[in-house]
């Protein structure tokens, strides 16, 4: 079994027995609706593609699946701000992961031990959490490019006359989307949770000042907290 299908089934068991809840609080999901989407996922990966062209066709669970989640995680952001810092940060990692792809080899080779997919989707998660910051942002960010990064290249194969069928979403594509999004999840997750202890202990007046002004600025107009739901009347 794919590793992205692994770690899909044990994201869903730790849902399942509760662990998750606050992750998907912030995320603007349920533990059924998270599990809806990760057994449709994993269902998906093993129905047959959808062609698009005469050559080029799309996977369900690794392609038209994640990128309904991304637009529904972007439909749910609170404000325009994060909406658009979301779609910048996706932007920024789509560049990034796709510049990486120019300078590490896509095809394993023995001079790399780890599948190239897998440092694209390491760096995909990375710069996903450091562009987007918040849960959902991090998510779209780092899944969302992956799956940008694999239309472009599958574009820019046919282009140059690549041949052969090509699958947006299939294949290794479909673990790298995977991944990226739950490194990019967890990453905003312990450094969020990590950040709110070290200042739920801390005075105001020792808050960085960005930061108390930011506070002070969603308490006068009244707009949410883009990632913390227990501000937001039971929201």
């Amino acid at each position: 079994m794919p590793l992205g299908m692994i770690l899909l089934v044990v994201v869903g068991v730790l849902i399942y027995l509760g662990f998750a809840h606050r992750v998907l609080d912030r995320l603007r999901l349920t533990d059924k609706q998270a599990l809806i989407f990760i057994g449709t996922i994993l269902i998906g990966g093993f129905i047959p593609d959808i062609p698009l062209t005469e050559n080029v066709g799309i996977n369900i669970g690794g392609g038209i699946l994640p990128i309904f989640l991304i637009g529904y995680l972007l439909v749910k952001a609170n404000t325009v701000r994060e909406k658009s810092r979301a779609v910048i940060a996706l932007l920024i990692t789509t560049v990034i992961v796709y510049g990486a792809t120019k300078i590490v080899p896509v095809e394993p080779t023995y001079a790399i031990l780890l599948d190239p997919m897998y440092i694209f989707a390491l760096i995909a998660g990375i710069v996903g959490y450091l562009a987007g910051r918040s849960r959902r942002s991090a998510f779209i960010a780092g899944a969302g490019s992956m799956v940008l990064v694999d239309i472009v290249s599958r574009i820019e194969l046919a282009l140059v006359g690549g041949r052969g069928a090509l699958v947006i979403g299939g294949a290794g594509a479909f673990d790298a989307i995977i991944i990226s999004g739950i490194i990019a999840v967890a990453l905003a997750e312990v450094v969020g949770e990590t950040r709110e202890k070290l200042q739920g202990g801390t005075s105001k007046a020792q808050i960085n000042p960005f930061e108390q002004e930011s506070e002070q600025e969603r308490e006068q107009t009244g707009e949410p907290d883009e990632d913390n739901p227990e501000k937001q009347g039971g929201e």
